[in-house]
C-alpha cells in the first residue's frame, strides 16, 4: 500500500480549489484497505486511552464537505475502535431559537471537547462562512447589531468573521486542544452517482431530499466559499487538509492515518504513575484480592 504522508494533505499555501484532487490512488485492493484501517484505528484509540488518563489535551476533528461526500460513514468507520468515553460527536444542524439568541459561535463553543476527549464536529462552525454566504438572508435570524439589510453584509462583515474564527482556533489551541480539519473534497459528478444510488436503492430514499438538488444547484458558489474559508484559516495552530473524498475506503483510511501520524508524535502524552506509596503496595493489594 502507498504511504500516507501528511504534508501531501496537508493545505499550507493559497491554493485554488479546482486544483485539488478528488481522488487519490492507494495502489491496494478494498478489503486490505478496510484491514488496514481497522489496525490504525485500533492504535488511535491507545492513543486517546493515553489522552484520557493523561488529561492534558483534547483532540477536536472537524469534518466539511459537500452533501454524500461521506462524513456521517467516515466518522463510524475511523472511531469503532474507541471507548465511548472518550468521544463526544456533534451534527450541527439548523440554528435553534435558542442558538440564535447568542452569537454564532456559541453553539460550538459549549460543545468543545474536554481535555483528555476526542470532540467531532459533524459540519462545524465553518457553516457559518459557507452555507451563511452562499444563502446571505440566514443571517437575518441571527438578529444582529448594525446588521439590518443583506446591504450590510460586505466584505469587511467577512473579514471580521473569519477573524473570529482564527481567533477562537488559536485560543483553544493555545490551551490544549489539538485541531484537525478535513474537508472531504468529492467531485461533482460522483455526487451526482451517490444520488442517484439514494434513488435507485428503495433503503436508501430516506436519505435523499429535494433539498439535495436545490444545494447542487450551488454547486460553484460553495466551492468558491470553500476556497476562500480554507484559504483564509489554514494554519499551523489548525490545518485543514484535503481529503480525496470520491472513493469512501480511501478517505477513511487517509484520515485516519493523519490522525494518527500526527498523534504519535506528541511524546508527552502518557499514563499517569501512581503515587509511590500506592506503587509501592502493589504486591500487598494483589494479595489481599488473591485472599479474599
Amino acid at each position: 500500500m502507498k504511504d500516507i504522508k501528511v504534508d501531501t494533505f496537508k493545505i499550507s499555501s493559497q491554493i485554488n480549489i479546482e486544483d485539488l484532487p478528488t481522488s487519490y490512488d492507494l495502489d491496494e485492493s478494498e478489503k486490505k484497505i478496510e484491514k488496514e484501517l481497522r489496525k490504525v484505528s485500533r492504535d488511535l484509540a491507545e492513543i486517546q486511552n493515553k489522552m484520557y488518563a493523561h488529561g492534558k489535551y483534547a483532540v477536536l476533528f472537524c469534518i466539511q464537505g459537500m452533501d454524500t461526500a461521506g462524513k456521517d460513514s467516515l466518522i463510524r468507520e475511523v472511531f469503532k475502535e474507541f471507548n465511548v468515553r472518550g468521544i463526544v460527536a456533534h451534527s450541527f444542524k439548523k440554528p435553534t431559537d435558542l442558538e440564535l439568541k447568542h452569537d454564532y459561535l456559541w453553539r460550538h463553543i459549549k460543545a468543545l471537547p474536554a481535555r483528555g476527549k476526542f470532540g467531532i464536529f459533524n459540519r462545524t462552525h465553518y457553516e457559518n462562512v459557507l452555507v451563511t454566504r452562499v444563502h446571505p438572508e440566514y443571517l437575518m435570524y441571527e438578529n444582529m447589531p448594525n446588521v439590518n439589510s443583506l446591504d450590510d453584509v460586505d466584505d469587511a462583515f467577512w473579514e471580521r468573521r473569519f477573524n473570529e474564527i482564527n481567533n477562537f482556533e488559536k485560543h483553544i489551541a493555545d490551551n490544549g486542544t489539538i485541531i484537525f480539519k478535513f474537508f472531504l473534497n468529492i467531485s461533482k459528478d460522483e455526487q451526482k452517482n451517490r444520488l442517484l444510488r439514494r434513488l435507485n436503492k428503495p433503503n436508501k430514499n430516506w436519505k435523499f431530499s429535494p433539498d439535495d438538488l436545490d444545494e447542487r444547484a450551488h454547486w460553484d458558489s460553495y466551492q468558491s466559499c470553500y476556497e476562500d474559508a480554507i484559504n483564509r484559516t489554514s494554519n499551523e495552530n489548525a490545518p485543514w487538509f484535503n481529503i480525496p473524498a470520491d472513493d469512501k475506503p480511501t478517505a477513511r483510511y487517509i484520515v485516519a492515518k493523519i490522525l494518527y501520524d500526527t498523534l504519535k508524535k506528541y511524546d508527552d502524552i502518557k499514563e499517569p504513575e501512581l503515587p509511590a506509596h500506592q506503587k509501592a503496595n502493589i504486591d500487598l493489594y494483589r494479595e489481599q484480592l488473591e485472599n479474599e
